[in-house]
């Protein structure tokens, strides 16, 4: 067995934040997405927000989460590129402890297969803030699903070998 996995299936907790000046939660197909799969990946939906990609609203919301003892991990949709209303990459990254690299650098590799040289502008990002995971996602429905069924739900699973991101999270006391 890998140094960092286990024999069993560990739920986590889990919430999503979508970031959109226009969507409501009759509209946003991708945060919708990303709560089935990750219910149906036998996590549980700690909580479930859409706020405006504005820097201070995303921290405040961000910071919220990462203090509490029931979230584990948190996936954010939309806002990660290059006009003047994606901010979730400078409003996230100040707040990490520890940046995964190469979230984001895989994340453009395998969207790169999808989409060409246009993956350039995607910021998607990963990293860590008091124990909890965030990943940071573009708002595309089909750019959630390549991130969660290529990238996420194996490192939130704590029998993927030859390791997994589910040791470094936060315990969640019962």
């Amino acid at each position: 067995m890998g140094h960092c996995t286990q024999s069993q299936f560990t739920a986590l907790n889990i919430a999503v934040l979508t970031l959109s000046d226009t969507r409501d939660f009759t509209s946003d197909t991708s945060g919708a997405f990303l709560a089935t799969a990750l219910l149906e990946a036998g996590h549980t939906l700690a909580d479930r927000q859409i706020i405006k990609d504005d820097k201070y609203q995303i921290r405040s919301v961000l910071s919220q989460w990462i203090a509490s003892n029931d979230v584990q991990v948190i996936i954010t949709t939309g806002g990660t590129g290059f006009t003047d209303r994606d901010n979730t990459p400078d409003a996230v990254k100040p707040l990490f402890d520890r940046e995964i690299e190469g979230f984001g650098e895989l994340f453009r590799h395998i969207t790169y297969t999808e989409l060409g040289t246009s993956t350039v502008q995607s910021r998607a990002l990963g990293g860590f803030a008091n124990k909890t995971a965030i990943f940071c996602l573009p708002g595309s429905t089909g750019a959630c699903k390549t991130g969660w069924n290529k990238l996420i739900k194996e490192q939130l699973d704590a029998t993927h070998r030859p390791c997994n991101f589910v040791m470094h999270v936060k315990k969640i006391s019962e």
